[in-house]
């Protein structure tokens, strides 16, 4: 890695990518490859110079012991994951950065020889890379968002990070919030794009690999179900039991997907509310994982499931092997056996009367938010039944539904009208630009504009 120089050509380059920056923050139409990010550059306008040539901030000993004091246990837990990522990026000159939630790399891996280079451009341990501070990078704007985020060399908003890849990923703690950002990056002016992509995928495997020990470690004397997430690229769920068979705890893909909260958790939960009882499974004497399919309650469509019983205490020598078994990771291991089709059902899904309202009222209020509380009032039903019924009246979720129509009409602002991505995302129900690209991509491929330049 080498400290690159800034001759008229690179000057000139900077100026030209800042010119382009503020162009998009006015609403101009960003390129493809920035329509994901055109939100975090117009947010960065707002505290960032995209010319400015000073580096990144490196926290002194002092500060940097005084960011990591809050998150020792968790950095504990990360460090056999943190050596298996960098193992896998050290030769493609990435440098591998643990940051807390303020964006300050609290844990590093990285080529000790190289470590003045890696100062000099911020890639270091104390590098404070905030959105607000930095500009759109892999690490402040993964915190921003709350999403894995992946920015290659230009896409950054400062023209100094130009020769930076990057791709961020969240680690959420026990109650669902964001509690660290796990991040590889490098400095390199000739690396494509491509080459580049394949670490976010890496990125993302690794932090859900630290949060789903962290969750074990944390409930490790209660009884954890992983259930398999529904696809390929989903989160799975993570489920803290205790004797009684009440939910105690939930990572945040089931906080969200099962509507539950810390007020629910606090107050006891049944895990036979949301799964049909299965009077057997706690009664099992087996001390290894339990592979089992859940049902969901009310229907007959069952998940993939690991059941952990709790940990059992060793003698002293025996405590910290067990504990590492015991805290290891599953949900990659469940993940690939996927969810049952739903078997038939006596009494099929949502009325034909019924059906209609939820559509119709859809297609009307795309613009605002619609939430499963108010579709279930529409359809006159309670909100769990709502949810299964529509998945077996249409075959998929109501949120992916609200997601594929609102995408329907966005195709229909780009190809007949003239309105700014931004308004078209507004006026489809997306809460910026870069939540209508990243949705309108998932399903189509294409991003807007070129879906939107494929129609001249």
């Amino acid at each position: 890695m080498v400290r690159l120089e800034r001759p008229a050509n690179l000057i000139r380059a900077a100026t030209q990518h800042a010119e382009r920056v503020y162009a998009v923050a006015q609403g101009a139409t960003p390129a493809p490859d920035i329509e994901e990010l055109s939100s975090s550059w117009q947010r960065s306008t707002n505290s960032v110079d995209p010319v400015d040539s000073s580096a990144p901030r490196i926290l002194t000993a002092g500060e940097l012991k005084d960011s990591r004091e809050p998150l020792g246990k968790l950095i504990s837990t990360a460090q056999e994951e943190l050596d298996r990522l960098y193992k896998v990026v050290r030769e493609a000159g990435y440098t591998v950065l643990f940051c807390d939630s303020a964006g300050v790399a609290i844990e590093h891996r990285g080529e000790q020889t190289e470590a003045s280079d890696f100062e000099y451009w911020g890639t270091w341990l104390g590098g404070v890379w905030a959105e607000e501070i930095e500009g759109t990078n892999g690490i402040g704007t993964c915190i921003t968002e709350e999403r894995p985020v992946t920015v290659h060399r230009t896409q950054h908003f400062r023209s100094r990070h130009m020769n930076l890849s990057c791709s961020g990923a969240p680690i959420f703690g026990v109650d669902g919030r964001l509690l660290a950002v796990l991040d590889v990056s490098a400095i390199d002016p000739l690396r494509s794009e491509r080459a580049h992509a394949l670490t976010g995928a890496l990125t993302v495997t690794s932090a859900r690999a630290i949060e789903e020990r962290f969750f074990r470690e944390h409930f490790s004397q209660d009884w954890i179900i992983a259930i398999a997430p529904p696809g390929p690229d989903a989160s799975g769920i993570l489920l803290a039991v205790d004797g009684d068979q009440r939910v105690v705890g939930a990572n945040r893909v089931a906080r969200r997907s099962l509507l539950l909260d810390d007020r629910g958790l606090q107050a006891g939960v049944s895990l036979w509310t949301i799964f049909e009882r299965d009077l057997e499974l706690f009664r099992r004497k087996e001390k290894a994982d339990i592979a089992t399919r859940l049902v969901i309650a009310g229907s007959r469509e069952s998940r993939s499931a690991l059941v952990t019983p709790p940990m059992q205490p060793f003698a002293d020598w025996r405590n910290a092997a067990n504990a590492a078994l015991h805290a290891r990771p599953r949900l990659d291991v469940i993940g690939t056996l996927g969810t049952m089709a739903p078997a038939p059902q006596a009494h099929g899904g949502l009325s034909p009367p019924a059906m209609r309202r939820v559509r119709g009222y859809v297609d009307a209020h795309l613009g605002v938010s619609i939430d499963l509380a108010t579709l279930a009032g529409v359809a006159g039903v309670s909100i769990h039944h709502f949810a299964r019924g529509f998945k077996q009246s249409v075959g998929v979720t109501p949120h992916h539904y609200l997601t594929q129509k609102r995408v329907e009409r966005a195709q229909d602002l780009l190809a007949h009208t003239d309105l700014s991505l931004s308004e078209i995302a507004y006026a489809v129900g997306f809460s910026d630009q870069s939540h209508l690209a990243r949705h309108f991509r998932q399903m189509l491929g294409i991003t807007p504009g070129q879906f939107r330049w494929a129609q001249r």
